[in-house]
This record gives structure tokens, C-alpha cells and sequence, in this order.
């Protein structure tokens, strides 16, 4: 399929996305009632874990396609400058897209249920928030990828105790996302999308994370993993 198949696949995938979190919190808080008692962390965090297992399953199966547009930023940087607009022109978009027609069926089917990620401290708290968050994802992400790329399951275990722990840190904050294309569904449905605390705490603040962390990664963590691996593969 292409460039067509990956666009096609990052909307569903951001269209799954916002349903399995949404999912996830009815089944714990509603369907069980167990909200507000300690199991109730426990089962929701096991949940989560479980659905970042699915969907990094679904990126590899789709050669790629993911709900988070701080992934495709990262990979699109280190590209050509082609890549580089496919991804901001029509990747991003779709995941932005698929999120929002996620989040308006969520409240058409159970209006009333809930309004997202909100901000819970000033604008530049909370973009310092978000900011931290996205960047130390982000340079674990890649350590993952240079470090152990073969190893499927190892590789997303610890990519998803780490967001599930960041998640955590910053949710009473920002709601911890580090997911601008999740927020924006959201927000869409708020009507706040367009705000300066939208743009500059979910957008701007994790974009410029990621690029920071992309270019740290390869100026100071890249080469030393590289002459640590050269120094084990030289003979005694």
C-alpha cells in the first residue's frame, strides 16, 4: 500500500487509541466499580501495560504505523527532508484526524462521560511538564531501538513500564500524555484546540522535547553505546 497504507494505518491506529484508554477507564471506574480503591490503580495500570503490548504489535504488523505523532517526529528528523514533510504534511494529520473522530463517537455514544487531559498548573509549568516527559521518552526510546532492536518483547516492556511511570509523574500536572495528537481529540471536543495553552503545553513544548532529545541522542548517547559495544567486540 505505500505511503497511502502507512496515512490509512496511522488513523485507525490513532482511532484505537483514544477508544482503548477511554475502554480501559469505563471498564475500571463503571463495569468493575472500583474506582478511588487501591485495586483500582493496579488494574488499570496492568490494563495499560497490556494495551502498549497491543499496539506496538499493531505498528510492527503495519510496518510502522503509530498514534503518536512525537514518534514519527523523532524517525522524520533523522530522514530526508522528503520524509520529513510526508510526516509533518500527511502522517501527523491523520493521527490528529484519527484522534478526533475517536474522541467525537466516544461522547456521541456516551456523552457526558468526560473531557480529557486538562491543564492543572500555569502554562509554563505545565510545558516544562510535558516537555521533561516527551524528552525522556523519547531517549529511551531510541537507547531501546539502538541497544536491543531484535528483542520485540524486552524492548516494549520497558518502553511501557517507562511511559506508564512518566504517565504517572506528570498526571495530576498536564495528565502526563506525551501524545499531542490524543490531547488535540480532546481539546477539539472542548472547543479549547486553538488556545495558547493547548499550542505551547501539548504541541510546542513535547515537539521541541523530542528534537532536543533526537539531537542529544546522537551527538552524545549514540556514539558512547557504539564504543561500548566496539570495546566488548574486540578479542582479549
Amino acid at each position: 500500500m505505500g505511503k497511502s497504507g502507512v496515512i490509512i494505518y496511522d488513523f485507525i491506529i490513532s482511532f484505537m487509541w483514544v477508544w482503548s484508554n477511554f475502554l480501559i477507564k469505563l471498564l475500571v471506574n463503571q463495569i468493575l466499580g472500583i474506582d478511588y480503591q487501591p485495586k483500582a490503580e493496579f488494574v488499570k495500570n496492568s490494563l495499560s501495560v497490556i494495551n502498549m503490548f497491543f499496539f506496538a504489535f499493531l505498528g510492527k504488523v503495519t510496518n510502522g504505523g503509530t498514534y503518536n505523532p512525537l514518534t514519527v517526529i523523532a524517525s522524520a528528523v533523522s530522514g530526508g527532508f522528503a520524509h520529513f514533510l510526508f510526516t509533518v504534511g500527511a502522517r501527523i494529520p491523520a493521527q490528529v484526524i484519527g484522534s478526533i473522530t475517536g474522541v467525537k463517537l466516544i461522547i456521541q455514544i456516551f456523552p457526558g462521560i468526560g473531557f480529557g487531559p486538562r491543564l492543572n498548573v500555569d502554562i509554563h509549568q505545565g510545558a516544562l511538564t510535558e516537555g521533561f516527559l516527551a524528552f525522556a521518552i523519547v531517549i529511551i526510546s531510541l537507547g531501546l531501538t539502538t541497544k536491543i532492536p531484535s528483542s520485540f518483547f524486552m524492548k516494549t516492556w520497558i518502553a511501557s513500564i517507562s511511559k506508564l511511570t512518566l504517565h504517572i509523574l506528570g498526571s495530576d500536572l498536564t495528565g502526563g500524555c506525551m501524545n499531542p495528537a490524543s490531547v488535540m481529540g480532546w481539546a477539539y471536543a472542548r472547543g479549547d484546540h486553538i488556545s495558547k495553552e493547548h499550542i505551547l503545553v501539548y504541541w510546542l513544548a513535547p515537539i521541541e522535547a523530542t528534537l532536543l532529545a533526537v539531537w542529544i541522542f546522537r551527538l552524545v548517547v549514540k556514539p558512547a553505546i557504539k564504543v561500548k559495544q566496539n570495546v566488548k567486540a574486540k578479542p582479549e
